[in-house]
Formats: C-alpha cells, sequence, structure tokens
C-alpha cells in the first residue's frame, strides 16, 4: 500500500498543479512518482530540473536510460524498473538491452564499462576505486561524462529511494526485480 498519498492533479493548486501541468503538458500523462512527489513541491520541482538538465550532457538519452536500468536493479526499485523499461522502449532500447542493463551489461564495450561504473557507484556507495575510475576512463569517457554518470545515478537513487519509501504505486506495465541479480550486485 502506498504510504505518502499521491496529488490528484485536478486538486492541485499553485505552484504544485504548476509543476503537475508541466508534466502533464510535457509526457501527456502525470505518473505515479510525480503526483507523489508532489506532496513536497520543492522535492519535485528539484527532480525534474535536475532531469531536465541531465538531458542538455553529454550522455545520449538511451545512455541514461540504461543507468536508470542498472541503478533501479541495483536498488531493487519495482517503480524506476518498470518505468524505465517503458521509457527504453521509447528511446529506441531492445528489449536485449533493456534486460542486459538491469545487470549492467552491453554489447558496445564502451557502454558497458559506464553502466559497471554505475554500478559500482551503487553498490560502492560513491567509494568506488582507482582502477574503477581508470577503466572508465580507458573505455573512453572524459571527467565530463563521469561526472555526467554520477549524476545520472544520483537522480535515480533519488527516485529509487523514494518510491521505496512512498511504496508508489506502479503506473507502467509492470517490471519485477530480478532478485538474483539485485542480491548479486550488493
Amino acid at each position: 500500500m502506498q504510504r505518502i498519498t499521491a496529488i490528484n492533479p485536478t486538486e492541485a493548486t499553485g505552484k504544485t498543479k504548476q509543476l503537475l501541468d508541466a508534466v502533464q503538458a510535457k509526457l501527456g500523462m502525470t505518473p505515479n512518482l510525480m503526483k507523489t512527489l508532489a506532496a513536497a513541491p520543492a522535492a519535485l520541482e528539484a527532480y525534474l530540473n535536475f532531469g531536465a538538465a541531465l538531458t542538455t550532457g553529454h550522455l545520449d538519452a538511451k545512455l541514461r536510460e540504461q543507468i536508470a536500468l542498472t541503478v533501479a536493479q541495483a536498488n531493487s526499485c519495482e517503480y524506476c524498473l518498470s518505468a524505465h523499461t517503458a521509457i527504453g522502449k521509447m528511446v529506441g532500447l531492445k528489449p536485449e538491452e533493456i534486460a542486459a542493463s538491469r545487470e549492467a551489461r552491453s554489447a558496445d564495450a564502451k557502454r558497458a564499462a559506464g553502466l559497471q561504473f554505475a554500478q559500482a557507484l551503487v553498490v560502492q556507495r560513491g567509494e568506488v576505486t582507482d582502477s574503477a575510475i581508470a577503466q572508465v576512463k580507458e573505455a573512453g569517457y572524459s571527467e565530463g561524462d563521469i561526472a555526467e554518470i554520477v549524476a545520472n545515478v544520483a537522480i535515480n537513487i533519488f527516485t529509487n529511494y523514494f518510491n521505496h519509501v512512498a511504496r508508489t504505486d506502479v503506473d507502467f506495465p509492470k517490471v519485477s526485480v530480478l532478485l538474483e541479480t539485485a542480491l548479486a550486485s550488493r
């Protein structure tokens, strides 16, 4: 059962209404995560602004979704796995790429290195080794790219943790956490 009440957009007022209306206009829907985050308009606004800023970076939409899937699996977040599986399909990820991303894998060596680095950030709570940094650089990521990977991991950890706290009802086609993968990544 959901533990933080989702705000009904038709009943929202002020800043909350403005933010939820903007989400609806942009996405054509208002995901339950946004409605639930709207309990704290400052948190919703921060999330939306952070996410929008990351779309202007160097990492493409596919890689950002792959990172989201890697992080959601590592954190056992069913809501984010479900949402990012749907969004991943929208940005062109194939089913096999979605499945591989959940395990921090990719057929593309550079993407695989980025996903493995993202998973290491989650599992090691940011305390990655010098060799992890060297490996991601050797794969072709610049220091700016590394900063963007960290930022993408951070925004996804935020939503994963928020969804765990709120027990946000999944409003996307449901994708279950692969327990063996989640446990292995810890």
